[in-house]
């Protein structure tokens, strides 16, 4: 075959992709790239794997071979050699978990903590559907039915609307007459038949974006609940006093979570207000609450805001901290957000102007969005320190899970060194679950979040 003509290019042809070097693949290649990528590296990976290696074995002896699962008492774990005594966690996990609230009715913290955790699943699950349905289930709804369970109470006086009639006419569709069976009897079943067809009926509208007719109808039927069902139960009155453990941990720190992140979004608006006032306010709530510790606003929460209000109206003695947490959460939520606002190109806000959107549709379609997104893991850094920070409510007579786990390690029976470990490497393990499932479903969101951005 001819060569190219005298003065003719030869045609470019891409040379193959060779593969990495051998050194460069597999287990070695990633050991290489990984642990000992430079001398640092390398002194650090062999220095981590010696410590591991010398004191793994001991912590495995001690927290399971050598550990002591069933006892009557502490005897077996005062005795020498022995490991972890589990047979102690065991025995007072009831505290741990629900402070002094009468054990004959702890099916209804029970009840509570597994209906918030189905609909936190719910609403933190990205492909379950019906997202509003839950919002307004879980932000509207269950804290007053969890409130109305857990003290037995209604959380304020309601009148209540008379469901006989409703009843009175289920009876005689039914062929019944009021003389058959007791008026009383007939408002009980109108109210079980009424509620659930009022929430359905609430829900469908909600998912169908009536939501000006679907949430009163689930309201009044939260009304019904509290007005009626509830006193229709009797439930013992069991105070605040009683809470304690891990229930009243995860209470303070659902309610600083749910209520930080609303109003960190307000006061980080209100920061960047052009109105003089609300900005300035902003700024000064935000500067002097965090500018003072935790345990000083929790101070506050629990001695100074009685005097602000009648004394018929004082907060409950759980309350007031719950207020502190949130407040305190709220600053320093206010920080983060306003860093992912910051971070909104002006581009983004001059595109929005000139589409013709107002500021509260540009601030939730465009603006925060893009603000929570690039700031989720601050939001979540901030969420792990608030659940850890929960510990601090026990300097103002709040019974939390850390607190119980110090109050039981004083029973004589069982009294020792390695009972009182024990009973706090459980709780560091309660605390680090926690914390690790968040960070987990923070990454989780991330990627879900960025994979529309990468190129």
């Amino acid at each position: 075959m001819a060569g190219p003509a005298v003065g003719q290019s030869r045609p470019f042809v891409p040379a193959p992709d060779l593969p990495p070097p051998a050194s460069m693949r597999g287990t070695w290649g990633w050991m290489r790239t990984n642990l000992f990528s430079s001398p640092l590296s390398a002194f650090l990976t062999i220095g981590s794997i010696a410590f591991v290696a010398w004191y793994l074995p001991e912590l495995i002896r001690f927290l399971f071979i050598d550990a002591v699962w069933t006892a009557p008492d502490g005897a077996l774990c005062r005795e020498p050699g022995a490991g972890a005594c589990w047979a102690y966690v065991s025995a007072k996990l009831s505290f741990f978990t629900y402070g002094a609230y009468p054990r004959d009715q702890v099916w209804r913290v029970n009840l509570v903590l597994g209906s918030g955790a189905l609909l936190a699943l719910w609403l933190l699950w990205p492909n379950l559907k019906g997202k509003g349905t839950a919002a307004v289930l879980f932000f509207v709804v269950y804290p007053l039915l969890a409130f109305g369970l857990l003290t037995g109470r209604t959380p304020f006086p309601l009148p209540v609307p008379d469901l006989a009639s409703i009843g009175t006419l289920i009876g005689w569709a039914m062929g019944f007459g009021p003389t058959r069976i007791h008026g009383d009897v007939w408002q009980v079943i109108g109210t079980m038949v009424a509620i659930p067809i009022l929430l359905l009926v609430g829900s469908a509208l909600v998912l169908m974006r009536h939501a000006r007719l679907g949430v009163p109808l689930l309201l009044f039927a939260c009304w019904w609940i509290l007005g009626i069902a509830w006193p229709m139960t009797r439930l013992t009155l069991v105070g605040t006093d009683l809470w304690g453990g891990i229930f009243v941990s995860l209470l303070v720190a659902a309610v600083g979570i749910v209520f930080s992140l609303p109003c960190g979004v307000l006061l980080a608006l209100g920061r960047r207000s052009r109105l003089p006032v609300i900005r300035f306010l902003s700024i000064l709530l935000i500067e002097v609450v965090r500018g003072v510790p935790l345990i000083t606003v929790l101070f506050m929460a629990n001695t100074m805001l009685p005097l602000f209000v009648p004394e018929a109206w004082s907060p409950d003695r759980l309350l007031r901290p719950l207020l502190g947490v949130a407040l305190f959460a709220s600053v320093y939520m206010a920080e983060v957000v306003r860093g992912g606002l910051e971070a909104v190109p002006r581009g983004q806000y001059e595109a929005a102007q000139a589409l013709g959107l107002n500021w509260r549709n540009m601030m939730l379609l465009v603006t925060l969005p893009q603000a929570l997104t690039a700031v989720i893991p601050g939001i979540v850094n901030s969420f792990i320190a608030l659940f850890k920070d929960t510990t601090l409510v026990a300097v103002v007579g709040i019974f939390d899970f850390l607190r119980a786990v110090d109050v039981q390690r004083l029973d004589p029976a069982w009294a020792g060194p390695t009972i009182s470990t024990t009973g706090y490497v459980f709780a560091a393990a309660f605390y680090f679950i926690f914390c690790f499932a968040m960070s987990r479903y923070s990454l989780m969101m991330e990627r879900r979040l960025a994979a529309g951005r990468k190129r």
